[in-house]
């Protein structure tokens, strides 16, 4: 017994990079996304994500380089938590309300290659590249992701990130994760335990461990509509970004996350009755708690 030696019958580095690989099989003509009109089956989605790790090697981003985002919960964030990590990069998805100090001083630290910017952080994003080229720091590639439901015409760098999509390869095939503690993502935290951003790592053993304790511990079952309300940037969505992809079910985004517009995209699906609805968690900073109080609790009465 000593002497059995792993191998591909018995051990498999673990990622949740498979569960999108799976649902493009399994659930390859379920609607994986839906952001307004915009909707894309799990075989588009996991087509798209190849052709964005694709383009990213062929912008040269290496093992183990950081690529940044600053983008709201939107169809291309959700994507770049796979495609990242396919071109062997790690994903840093920053925090949409820090300032533009924070974000420079996150983008020098992680030492980002690329800077993915979503048209509606523009402004502080471009303050945050001017403090950081006064620091000498090295500076990322800029790519901006326009709307693709309402174009702005909005640029700033070299690319936009519909036109990254179009230059890559749909039959890239994904380096196969060799070591499971890779890292997968790094994120930051925002001013809760100093005044300086603080990283963190997290490997492709531990995204993939939480991602299967979540949808455990939440009960999700097969198939979930998933509206993303929690910020995707917030230690990944809690892994759900990955964990909807391993049940199969459908991400319903809305950039803005206000009550009513959520509240809308549910009547807009087809459920217009909300007298079976439960508040089952609830989550924020005490400073913020009152804010949705009084909103919140006539929720289950």
């Amino acid at each position: 017994m000593d002497e059995l030696p792993k191998c591909e019958a018995n051990h498999v580095a673990l990622t949740p990079l498979t569960f999108l690989k799976r649902a493009a099989v399994v659930y390859s003509e379920r609607k994986s996304i839906i952001y307004g009109r915009l909707s894309f089956t799990w075989r588009q989605t996991y087509e798209r994500c190849c052709r964005l790790a694709s383009a990213l090697k062929s912008l040269n981003i290496a093992k183990n380089d950081v690529v940044s985002v600053l983008a709201p919960n939107i169809p291309a964030l959700y994507e770049m938590h796979f495609a990242v990590p396919m071109a062997t990069a790690v994903l840093n998805a920053i925090n949409t309300r820090l300032d533009a100090r924070s974000i420079a001083t996150i983008l020098r630290h992680s030492e980002a290659k690329i800077f993915f910017i979503d048209h509606q952080y523009i402004l502080v994003a471009r303050d945050a590249l001017r403090l950081l080229a006064d620091g000498n720091a090295t500076m990322p590639m800029v790519v901006v992701v326009d709307d693709v439901l309402s174009p702005t015409g909005a640029r700033l760098g070299s690319f936009e990130y519909e036109d990254l999509i179009c230059r890559g390869d749909p039959s890239y095939g994904p380096e196969e994760v060799s070591d499971e503690w890779d890292p997968i993502a790094l994120n930051y935290t925002s001013g809760t335990t100093s005044s300086e951003p603080k990283g963190a790592v997290y490997s492709h053993r531990g995204a993939y461990l939480s991602t299967i304790s979540m949808i455990i511990g939440w009960g999700m079952g097969p198939e979930p509509v998933y509206l993303w309300s929690l910020p995707m940037f917030h230690c990944n969505g809690w892994t759900f970004t990955w964990g909807v992809a391993a049940r199969g079910g459908t991400n319903t985004f809305v950039r803005s996350r206000l009550t009513i517009r959520l509240l809308r995209t549910i009547a807009d699906f087809g459920d217009p009755d909300t007298s079976s609805y439960r508040l089952k968690e609830f989550n924020g900073g005490p400073c913020c708690s009152s804010w949705v109080e009084q909103p919140i609790g006539g929720l289950n009465d």
